[in-house]
């Protein structure tokens, strides 16, 4: 283990004397926010980064292990959505005065929840809307807007975020997501470092089907 040390999910700040990078998982206190182990955020809180979460919706934000998330991404949750079946979008009903009902559940725009998968990269500043589902593997680039799904190791970017490419052939992502690396022991994960962390796509290759 480096310098002694053995890798700790439940530590707060992974770098010792930088409180500006965190590992999510034990910051939370809403029940709603699901954050798997290692998943980190270059902010010293994390939920301020989550809006819009109200406990009447009912939605979850749901976050795989060892995600990286950088400095000013935002989620929005189903909250923010307002009612468009009807002539004004005015939300009446949540304001003081107003003589209005709320609306039927099926007469708001509800998502159900985001869902983020396992070592996905979220770039500065980007915006994940409501009710989102992003793949294992995939890149967010900065600044990108994702209101709409993005498929396991795709690179998207933009507003609205458009497919970029794919980071690899339809095989090796098929090997990658059987693999589920993230799943594995903390030693097992330490030992395939070599294989996570390599260029040579064709050795990867060759290890996971070994390996699967």
């Amino acid at each position: 283990m480096k310098n002694g040390k053995h890798p700790d999910p439940n530590t707060i700040h992974p770098i010792a004397g930088y409180d500006k990078e965190i590992y999510v998982k034990p910051t939370l206190k809403n029940p709603n926010i699901i954050v798997g182990d290692f998943t980190y955020i270059a902010d010293s809180d994390f939920e301020s980064h989550v809006t819009h979460l109200y406990e009447w919706n009912g939605d979850k934000l749901i976050i795989g292990k060892f995600c990286q998330i950088a400095a000013g991404v935002e989620f929005v949750m189903n909250g923010a959505n307002h009612q468009m079946s009807a002539v004004s979008t005015f939300p009446f009903y949540t304001l003081e005065g107003w003589n209005m009902k709320p609306p039927a559940a099926a007469d708001l725009p509800l998502k159900g929840d985001t869902v983020i998968g396992n070592d996905v990269w979220i770039g500065q500043n980007a915006t994940i809307m409501p009710g989102v589902h992003i793949g294992d593997g995939a890149i967010i680039g900065a600044n990108a807007v994702v209101a709409r799904d993005v498929d396991p190791y795709s690179i998207v970017a933009g507003n609205p975020a458009r497919l970029i490419r794919k980071r690899f052939d339809d095989e090796m992502i098929e090997l990658l997501e059987k693999f589920a690396w993230w799943d594995k022991s903390i030693e097992e994960i330490n030992e395939l470092i070599p294989i996570l962390t390599s260029g040579d796509f064709e050795m990867v290759r060759r290890e996971l089907m070994v390996r699967k």
